[in-house]
């Protein structure tokens, strides 16, 4: 059951894809209609209804992902590929590299789920979200420096938000489409590490909002003393949340 369903949602999607790859917006409709005919012919009616309820996701999605092509003025549109959908990021090598080995002795559990495999910790259980304490934040993977503590503000989001960076060049920004939506992912710009996502609806004057996980930040007090991670930190951590901010 599972294989045929499996099978039919991937035919379907492949013919969307076709159809709105092709053709314009005037032809999708007859296409669409098609489409389900052909289903409906091939399983029965009942089965259908439940096919269908579990493709609408999927199809929505592929669907969001519809944007004008550039290049016409019509009514034309362009469709990406479902390959993209997710975080986008084009493969590269970061200046600095470390092993698996290495990174899952060095990092608890969740600072390994958040930074590479792109996780996001539940809001308002990171250690460094109500932080008030002056200093500077790092990346947890390499330690380049990311953020200072006057540049941190209280976003009522539940994860540490800063307003400006300490240097520009130290965070790459990627598309990211998971979750049928767009949003702007950053990153180390030394090691790739997943640090969380930036918006437009910060505090003056930057008008920046950088979301991150405590998870993929380490920090460095004034006074000079620097953190260390517990391994036993993440374990008593609350599971990571597929909230649309992070």
């Amino acid at each position: 059951m599972q294989t045929l369903k499996a099978t039919i949602q991937t035919n379907v999607v492949n013919v969307f894809v076709g159809c709105f790859w092709r053709m314009g917006t005037g032809h999708y409709l007859l296409n669409l209609s098609l489409t389900l005919s052909n289903l409906l012919r091939v399983v029965k009616a009942r089965m259908a209804v439940h096919l269908f309820r579990f493709m609408t996701p999927v199809v929505s999605v592929a669907l969001l992902q519809c944007r004008r092509s550039p290049r016409t003025t019509g009514q034309l549109l362009t469709l990406t590929p479902l390959t993209t959908i997710g975080t986008c990021r084009s493969k590269k090598t970061w200046p600095k590299t470390f092993t698996e080995e290495e990174l899952r002795k060095r990092l608890t559990p969740m600072q390994y789920h958040v930074t590479q495999e792109k996780g996001t910790e539940s809001a308002f259980t990171g250690e460094h979200t109500d932080n008030k304490e002056e200093g500077a934040y790092h990346c947890v993977v390499c330690g380049t420096s990311l953020f200072t503590s006057d540049k941190k503000f209280d976003s009522g989001s539940g994860w540490p938000s800063f307003f400006d960076l300490i240097n520009k060049e130290s965070i790459a920004q990627t598309d990211d489409f998971s979750y049928g939506m767009h949003r702007v992912e950053i990153n180390c710009s030394q090691c790739g590490a997943h640090l969380g996502h930036v918006f437009d609806d910060g505090p003056r004057p930057s008008r920046k909002r950088y979301c991150i996980n405590s998870a993929s930040l380490s920090f460095q007090s004034k006074n000079g003393a620097s953190e260390e991670a517990e391994p036993t930190g993440a374990a008593g951590q609350l599971p990571s949340s597929k909230n649309g901010e992070l």
